[in-house]
């Protein structure tokens, strides 16, 4: 299979790369009350006190010498599958709560999850319910690393693909329409290490609200037109997943 695109326009030329960090990564995500109307979770006793606990085991992981950062995310938004991504053999990312770990770098991501920290979380997200999903990964693409500092508003997409390597190459072109269309200046797609239920997951952020982004792509006639589109014609799905920090 061939990328194939349609409705091309000098506006939107493929992303600008930059060097991906040479980190590990641990993606660890849970369904645990997730919307079933709206798309926006609702407060949730369990996963308040889920979102606490992880918290607490993050702060430990991240005193290991080989772990960069453990950060925890609290959904805002859990639309549902739409386009290629509906087709039932395709796993729905319904994710409310997840987790990002990220070590000093791939090689050391064996040592990292066994260490007691790791095991801990692990274990509190298989316990979490039936729906979750843990991915190891590497950086194989970067427009500029996700800044988890400090509050903002943080996405992970996950692909799906009938052909996972035109998906990436579909993916530069589609992160050169939000780089013009929404602003964004930084994205890390995470490429599984391993069987997974996806193709890849994108990690970006943006500093602005939610009802301004949703303005920036919502309102475009060109999000229809050329990202819906090709990820249609390409045979892609895209289910994103918007969050702030916990």
């Amino acid at each position: 299979m061939q990328l194939e695109l349609l409705n091309q326009s000098p506006k939107y030329p493929p992303a600008r790369l930059v060097d991906p960090p040479r980190r590990g990564y641990l993606h660890l995500a849970a369904a645990v009350a997730p919307p079933s109307g709206p798309p926006f979770p609702r407060t949730n006793a369990r996963r308040t006190e889920f979102l606490g606990r992880l918290k607490g085991l993050a702060d430990d992981l991240e005193a290991h010498d080989l772990v960069e950062r453990a950060t925890v995310y609290r959904a805002i938004v859990v639309p549902p599958a739409t386009g290629y991504a509906r087709q039932p053999r395709y796993r729905p990312a319904r994710f409310d709560v997840a987790v990002l770990v990220e070590t000093t770098s791939v090689d050391s991501l064996d040592t990292v999850e066994d260490t007691d920290a790791y095991q801990e979380l692990s274990t509190s997200f298989a316990k979490a319910g039936a729906d979750t999903h843990v991915m190891r990964a590497r950086c194989a693409k970067s427009t500029g690393d996700v800044d988890k500092s400090r509050p903002g508003l943080f996405l992970f997409n996950h692909f799906v693909a009938q052909d996972p390597a035109v998906a990436l190459e579909l993916w530069d072109h589609l992160a050169g329409w939000y780089a013009r269309e929404t602003g964004l200046d930084n994205s890390t797609l995470l490429q599984p290490l391993g069987d997974s239920d996806y193709a890849f997951v994108n990690h970006a952020r943006w500093d602005v609200g939610l009802p301004e982004f949703l303005l920036r792509q919502l309102a475009k006639p060109s999000f229809r037109s050329y990202v819906q589109t090709n990820l249609l014609v390409n045979r892609t799905g895209a289910m994103p997943v918007l969050y702030r920090l916990a």
